[in-house]
């Protein structure tokens, strides 16, 4: 006997009840990405690693131990399934001159990105992102309002327990000097270090501050903050970000730890962190990151952006007593003989023409066990033929839902029939 095959670990199925709120959910997200002026992209799911190695660093988490990255047997390029957006959207720009040619981009896309990570609550191996991006605009005016747009989805979604954390990462130059007074500060302390530590000291030392590790917790909150090297322009970005913020109404906290974990931001990064998932609280991330279109071959350009997991998201949507409405068909049509079935077909294609939903029993049974799946779909009515319908070419409507007996109608008139018991006076159709 031969073994059941299994979905990959940490790469899940989404059956229909899920994949029905997922559906729901993305339309909420479509029209919110709409009404701040943002428009769709979508890129392919394979990029050259190089991209990647280019935009997100070479000693990141991500390139040193997570990527999914293979030699195309064809051919010979390395290629890697995309661990994250933002590399790939800025490709897209620069290959196709979307800024160059048409200013300013606001674009969003939605999708699956993998990493080889220890599967866990929300976090998985093949995971879903929103991602937004506004490439071509430079002031803490567009900080701000990624900000807002994602305080104005938690709105929508009525989420409770999400705050906000922001820090200013200034300029490379500025990076750099701090960088270099970071590495000297943990020289002092490089025996009480962790392993991660050690091997992150003279490679990404920034990521040292983002330890969990509880025995760093004092080394760390001691260490030099990046704030105290940020100059003149990077401080005047920040605290304009922060004007927006206040007038907003949007409650933060400066976390001057807060230094994200891919090597393209600059000036302004947040995240939007709950309590209510455990040790993986962040749901939502983004920052300012001006060089990376010129690093990847581009005409310089500024850009930022951000990146909203759908997992952790949705759970804590359910958390926060979310529920996503279940779409139900308008009719069900339940049929009983060779000549009803083929009346049947028409009466469903007639309905769906008329903006109906509509479902058609297949499979066979009797009355008794169709009119019972006929209730379970949730269809507010029943169109039902038996040999005597089809021969007069009629067919029987019976609501499911309210008050009302079985009426017969002309299959002509089903259409016109079906918009009355549904809509009352309102003109035929489903609108």
């Amino acid at each position: 006997m031969s073994q059941t095959l299994q979905a990959v670990r940490g790469m899940n199925d989404i059956l229909p009840d899920d994949a029905e709120t997922w559906e729901y959910f993305e339309d909420i997200v479509r029209d919110w990405l709409q009404s701040y002026g943002y428009r769709p992209i979508r890129m392919p799911l394979v990029e050259p690693t190089p991209l990647f190695k280019r935009a997100i660093g070479e000693v990141t988490d991500i390139v040193e131990k997570e990527m999914y990255s293979f030699e195309d047997a064809l051919n010979g390029e390395h290629l890697t399934l995309r661990p994250e957006g933002t590399a790939s959207c800025v490709r897209a720009a620069i290959q196709h001159n979307l800024v160059a040619s048409g200013g300013p981009q606001r674009l969003y896309y939605y999708g699956p990105m993998f990493r080889h990570e220890r599967p866990q609550k929300g976090r998985y191996r093949q995971f879903h992102q929103i991602g937004v991006e506004a490439l071509g605009f430079a002031g803490p005016d567009t900080d701000a309002e990624l900000i807002l747009m994602c305080a104005r989805l938690w709105e929508d979604l009525g989420l409770e327990d999400v705050a906000l954390e922001i820090n200013s990462l200034g300029a490379p130059d500025e990076r750099a000097a701090h960088r270099a007074a970071l590495i000297a500060y943990l020289e002092q302390h490089q025996d009480k270090l962790d392993e991660d530590g050690k091997r992150r000291l003279y490679t990404n030392p920034l990521r040292i501050l983002d330890t969990k590790n509880p025995d760093l917790q004092a080394i760390v909150e001691a260490a030099p903050k990046l704030a105290d090297y940020l100059g003149e322009a990077s401080k005047a970005h920040f605290e304009a970000v922060q004007v927006f913020l206040k007038d907003a109404g949007i409650p933060y906290r400066i976390n001057h730890r807060l230094v994200r974990g891919l090597d393209y931001y600059n000036r302004t990064v947040f995240e939007w962190v709950t309590t209510r998932l455990g040790a993986q609280g962040t749901i939502c991330a983004g920052g300012r990151y001006d060089g990376l279109v010129e690093q990847l071959g581009g005409k310089p350009q500024p850009a930022a952006g951000f990146a909203i997991g759908i997992e952790r998201l949705l759970l804590l949507w359910k958390e926060c007593g979310g529920e996503a409405e279940r779409p139900v068909a308008d009719a069900y049509v339940v049929h009983m003989g060779d000549a009803a079935a083929r009346v049947a077909f028409r009466a469903a294609e007639a309905l769906r023409e008329h903006g109906f939903a509509a479902i058609l029993h297949c499979g066979g049974g009797s009355f008794k066990s169709q009119m019972k799946k006929a209730d379970g779909s949730g269809a507010p009515v029943a169109v039902v033929i038996g040999e005597d319908e089809a021969l007069a070419g009629e067919v029987g409507i019976k609501p499911l839902r309210g008050p009302g007996g079985q009426q017969r109608v002309s299959l002509e008139a089903l259409p016109e029939a079906m918009a009355a018991l549904l809509y009352g006076n309102e003109e035929e159709g489903a609108e």
